[in-house]
């Protein structure tokens, strides 16, 4: 008999008790009943109460005697390379109003401890960090999901995420994640789809957490721009160079990038655009709380500068005098169009917060013609002049102009005419165009024909003080070609047949009268 009871506690008590949890694997510990009941906003037991007991199995042979504890086997939380692991707290205290995701302590670590969480002030919602590529943690599943793009790690307690669910199994669109946000952000260079050439690239960061923007930025820069009135009060009233080092300086190291949210946000990271753009490598950056656009990086080649219109900084000062009447100039760090220029090199700049118009510096040829300039597409909206003489007859003239901006200069010019397209197609077309239509119009075409030398050295002139206003040096004007009218080529054909035969008849006659006179 006792044998027979031995057989049967063990059989039906002792052997249905035991588990065995698997090398990579979690026992969720389900406690059938009770004393005590969970708090309402709580759904783990930290006390024996009845419920999701905080406390998990781990790998290896486990008893828990049935008839009072069920056990769920779940997967350790796996991120495959490549890609990362977003954290959500189901347990834990809740977020402050307005915040969208939880303050992050050190202690919390990878989050596999769940009552050092609790116990330390863990938020509910999203977690700042996120796990990194090759993470294997024991991660309790009821108190985290842990969201990688080929799988949700934990069991949703939220009624809306169990009905989003297909059958049972979340993906990351369920929280409103696609699978490419689940990646490493590449910051690398990329190949442009219309040329196929490989640009360089930097990567624009939104955040989506932070105390709102100072009134009138658009833009967030850790600090501000208080490193740069300092630097303005020590250095030179000449000196931008070391204002532009500054301000191409990055702040990132902070922040590791924007990689640790909450350094971020302790720093006096603001909500919205950042100043500050990633360079080339991979980045875990949480997707509820950062995006990035691709963008491509600014290079400044030789023979250009860059003239850069901010759009940030601290407030206008004009540095340009009290002659220059179009527009202000300031230094850099102050919004508005820089005195000083970028000379050759590559900026990783935030083109949101700083515009940059390319000014060639080399001699520039501009041709008013069919054929365009193979170094640059200024020209391709030039077309040949066509100009009436006195008489009517129509012309079509060919016409090459070379200009030349001096880099110290560029910043009035752009600041004077907004583009270099607007310099050649409304400044100077008008000025070259204008000036051949009226100094045909007033002579004759034979004459045009005659003074073609004269003609061009006029419109040298004219040219050259027209452009002087703008502060743009001109190097030369020269008619390549003029396409005469058909009814003119006939009238100087036939003009030049007689004269011709007039010439002949009077060879003839010549050697008539010689004849004679032998």
């Amino acid at each position: 008999m006792f044998w027979f009871l031995l057989a049967f506690i063990f059989v039906f008590f002792i052997l249905p008790s035991l588990r065995i949890i698997g090398p990579t694997e979690v026992g969720l510990v389900v406690k059938r009943f009770g004393l005590r009941k969970l708090s309402k906003d709580n759904p783990i037991a930290f006390s024996k109460e009845a419920g999701y007991q905080a406390d998990l199995l781990m790998p290896g042979w486990r008893w828990k005697f049935w008839v009072v504890y069920k056990v769920e086997k779940f997967p350790w939380v796996q991120v495959p390379a490549g890609e990362i692991g977003v954290v959500i707290a189901q347990v834990g205290q809740p977020l402050p109003i307005g915040a969208k995701s939880a303050v992050y302590k050190k202690e919390f670590g990878d989050f596999s401890d769940l009552r050092g969480f609790v116990a330390q002030g863990g938020q509910k919602g999203v977690q700042r960090p996120v796990l990194s590529p090759g993470t294997l943690a024991p991660i309790h599943p009821v108190g985290f999901l842990v969201i990688t793009r080929s799988k949700v790690y934990g069991l949703p307690v939220a009624p809306e995420l169990k009905q989003k669910g297909n059958k049972g199994i979340l993906t990351p669109e369920a929280f409103g994640l696609a699978a490419e946000q689940l990646e490493l952000v590449r910051i690398e260079p990329r190949t442009t789809p219309k040329t196929g050439d490989l640009v360089d690239t930097v990567g624009i960061v939104t955040t989506y957490e932070g105390d709102p923007l100072p009134s009138g930025d658009i833009a967030s820069r850790l600090g501000g721009f208080a490193d740069i009135e300092q630097i303005e009060g020590k250095a030179a009233a000449d000196d931008d160079a070391s204002l532009i080092e500054t301000i191409m300086g990055s702040k990132n190291s902070l922040h590791n990038n924007y990689q640790d949210f909450q350094a971020f946000l302790d720093n006096g990271g603001k909500i919205g655009l950042q100043h500050d753009p990633l360079l080339y490598g991979a980045y875990t950056l949480n997707p509820f709380l950062t995006s990035v656009e691709i963008t491509p990086m600014l290079v400044v080649e030789q023979g250009e500068v860059a003239v850069v219109k901010s759009y940030v900084g601290l407030a206008t000062e004009d540095t340009s005098g009290e002659e220059f009447k179009f527009g202000m100039l300031v230094r850099p760090g102050h919004r508005g169009i820089w005195r000083e220029p970028l000379r050759t090199g590559k900026y990783p700049i935030n083109p949101h917060c700083y515009q940059a118009e390319l000014v060639p510096t080399a001699i520039l040829t501009l041709n008013w013609a069919e054929a365009t300039s193979k170094a640059h597409d200024l020209d391709s909206q030039l077309e040949q002049i066509i100009a009436k003489s006195r008489e009517g007859f129509v012309f079509k003239i060919d016409l090459q102009v070379q200009i030349h901006v001096a880099d110290t200069k560029a910043p009035k010019v752009i600041s004077m005419v907004g583009t270099m397209m607007n310099l050649v197609n409304e400044v100077l077309q008008a000025a070259v165009g204008n000036h051949f239509r009226d100094k045909l119009q007033s002579m004759p075409a034979i004459r045009f024909i005659e003074t073609r030398q004269q003609v061009q050295e006029e419109a040298f002139a004219h040219v050259n003080k027209h452009l002087d206003q703008y502060q743009v040096e001109t190097k030369g004007v020269y008619i390549q070609d003029v396409v005469l009218p058909v009814d003119l080529v006939k009238v100087l054909t036939e003009r030049e047949i007689a004269n011709q035969e007039i010439e002949t008849f009077k060879k003839q006659k010549e050697a008539q009268d010689q004849r004679v006179m032998t």
